[in-house]
């Protein structure tokens, strides 16, 4: 979107003004160093002329805009604020050509800083710092160039020191995950640890049910109850006639059985209560051995 043309205009004639006092500094510099500066007076009281047309030129279209309404009052005060700060600048810049030199240069601020009000640029106002002043363009130049590399080398430490704060942060976010694994870890093998312990505690709760049984001398239910499973006999499987049924019973239930089967035998032989009619209920006496 193209710029007003009185915004426009009010550039060209700050930039007028800009170097109507950089011509005015040089033609004073050469005065002080013995050159001669007609030329560049010339050129100065020409500059100032064009720089008092434009600013008439300024103050002639603000007032038609403003008599028509193309901008608001708001606008238009503002604009008569830059107006009005040209005209100071305009006459700063006139005593300061009629001195001639002999006056301690001002318009040098004008290329140091600008105006920090908003809206378009007006440097005019600014005052030049303790620093500058009595220093010529090279030596600002190379004071502005120290300062750069200055402020370069601190820079370039912050850089540094960000760049050790990161790798720190990198190691610790390293060392937290390998904590984190170390954990998930140790969370599994406990969980694996309390199902093993419940597992062996309800084996440990059923030996001991099955212990307290034999100091009661009572079975236990789990030792009485047989699993009767077919096993096939013949080669169809089909037909239930094929199959005979097959008892399993408890293994502890077993050993107690046998041990109670050869208690009692031992006390029958011993005692006599066996006849020998009854040597079937014997080991080792078979019906060969009777007849």
């Amino acid at each position: 979107m193209a710029r007003e043309p009185w915004l426009m205009k009010y550039d060209s004639t700050c930039h007028l003004a800009q170097e109507v006092a950089e011509n005015i500094h040089e033609r004073n510099r050469q005065k002080r160093t013995g050159g001669n500066a007609s030329k560049l007076n010339m050129t100065i009281r020409t500059s100032l002329q064009r720089l008092e047309e434009q600013i008439s030129q300024l103050k002639d279209s603000l007032l038609r805009s403003l008599s028509t309404r193309q901008i608001t009052q708001f606008e238009a005060d503002r604009r008569q604020n830059l107006v009005d700060d040209l005209l100071t600048r305009e006459r700063q810049l006139q005593a300061s050509f009629k001195k001639d030199g002999t006056e301690p240069d001002l318009m040098r601020s004008s290329l140091m800083t600008g105006d920090q009000r908003t809206g378009p640029a007006n440097p005019w106002l600014a005052e030049e710092s303790e620093e500058t002043k009595g220093l010529d363009f090279c030596e600002i130049k190379q004071q502005q160039q120290r300062i750069i590399q200055e402020q370069d080398a601190g820079l370039d430490a912050l850089a540094t020191v960000l760049a050790r704060q990161k790798q720190m942060g990198q190691d610790i976010g390293n060392e937290l995950e390998e904590q984190n694994e170390i954990i998930d870890d140790l969370t599994y093998l406990v969980d694996k640890t309390d199902s093993r312990i419940q597992n062996e505690t309800r084996r440990v709760k059923l030996v001991d049910k099955k212990s307290a049984s034999c100091a009661t001398g009572e079975e236990s239910e789990d030792w009485r109850t047989d699993n009767v499973l077919p096993l096939v006999k013949k080669s169809c499987r089909n037909k239930p006639g094929n199959h005979r049924p097959v008892s399993l019973m408890s293994v502890v239930s077993k050993l107690l059985v046998n041990i109670l089967k050869e208690r009692i035998n031992c006390h029958l032989q011993k005692q006599g209560l066996i006849r020998d009619s009854q040597h079937g209920f014997c080991q080792r006496e078979v019906m060969p051995h009777k007849i």
